[in-house]
């Protein structure tokens, strides 16, 4: 969906609020694609900043299918996003890379599906828990731990301590 922002970036002191909705079905994240579930409204303010200047402010709700990083259960991760950005129009930019880093930008007309995944990208957790105490799963059975322990043992020495550890090994050998 493309929104016309012409009477916001040559009109002076010029203020356009509006509505839309997400289009979005599908988000791609590090290399994982993550399905939409549910999307809100995106709500938008333009507002004219200088000539050929103009902010977006907006906010977006969206709910995402994921796996639990830990646990790997499936999880409905929801997440709102309220974003500002500042936009030029194509021929007022101060340097031509400013302009060009406006990927959603295509002269006057503002591409809201690629701002909206721009943003949602750059507000993306480090990880998705199924709640935040989540155990995960064992590394050497594979038993969820959110449900019961497991009887594997787990210890990992301490890779700095190996030197220490050799020094007893040979005390006891003589």
């Amino acid at each position: 969906m493309f929104v016309n922002l012409t009477d916001v970036l040559t009109n002076e002191d010029r203020v356009i609020s509006m509505q839309a909705e997400a289009q979005i079905k599908e988000v791609s994240v590090g290399g994982e694609k993550y399905s939409v579930s549910a999307s809100s409204p995106i709500s938008f303010v333009f507002t004219n900043t200088g000539k050929g200047r103009a902010r977006i402010e907006g906010k977006a709700a969206f709910t995402f299918s994921a796996a639990c990083d830990r646990c790997l259960k499936p999880v409905e991760e929801k997440r709102e996003i309220c974003f500002m950005r500042e936009v030029w129009a194509p021929d007022m930019a101060a340097d031509s890379s400013i302009y060009e880093e406006q990927l959603f930008m295509e002269g006057f007309q503002m591409n809201v599906e690629d701002l909206l995944i721009s943003e949602i990208v750059t507000s993306w957790p480090m990880k998705i828990l199924c709640k935040p105490d989540c155990k995960g799963i064992c590394p050497i059975c594979g038993r969820d731990l959110n449900t019961g322990t497991c009887s594997c043992d787990t210890f990992v020495p301490d890779p700095r301590m190996a030197a220490i550890k050799d020094i007893f090994e040979a005390d006891k050998e003589v």
